[in-house]
């Protein structure tokens, strides 16, 4: 009875340590943000938001894949926006692709108001985005956050 107890107990702690190592174990580098100029949509000028990035490992845990889930929160009140799940991004050599996430949901203009006054109106709100990661069944672990600067991508 006892080794069935001491296996769950280990079996337990390797779960809970997998996330904590996660955490340590990658980094976001290269980040881009902006707002994404999707076109006009429904005869209105669309944007919306858009962060670009890399994950490498920086240390000796095997990681080889990851899943993602990328969260945008308005930055005055700390409401979501829109979350975007990315269920396998591979690291190849301890990195990986650049990997690209943007909204379905962002803010419209009407013309001729170009997409770059939209950046600057009144009414614009500002948001940052906020990256999850886990590896299988494990708990979800805040990897980064950053707000999105106010410039209109259109890669």
């Amino acid at each position: 009875m006892r080794r069935i107890l001491l296996a769950a107990y280990l079996l337990a702690l390797t779960g809970c340590t997998a996330s904590a190592d996660l955490k340590q174990a990658l980094q976001v580098t290269d980040v881009v943000t902006g707002w994404y100029d999707a076109g006009v949509v429904d005869g209105k000028n669309k944007l919306v938001p858009s962060i670009t990035f890399r994950l490498r490992n920086t240390s000796t845990a095997d990681v080889d894949a990851a899943a993602l889930n990328i969260v945008f929160k308005f930055v005055d009140d700390g409401q979501e926006q829109d979350s975007i799940f990315v269920q396998r991004v591979p690291l190849k050599d301890g990195q990986t692709d650049a990997v690209t996430v943007r909204s379905q949901t962002g803010f419209t203009g009407d013309p001729p108001q170009s997409r770059a006054d939209m950046l600057k109106h009144t009414a614009f709100r500002d948001i940052e985005a906020l990256i999850f990661v886990r590896q299988s069944s494990n708990q979800w672990i805040e990897l980064h956050r950053v707000r999105l600067e106010r410039q209109l991508l259109t890669r």
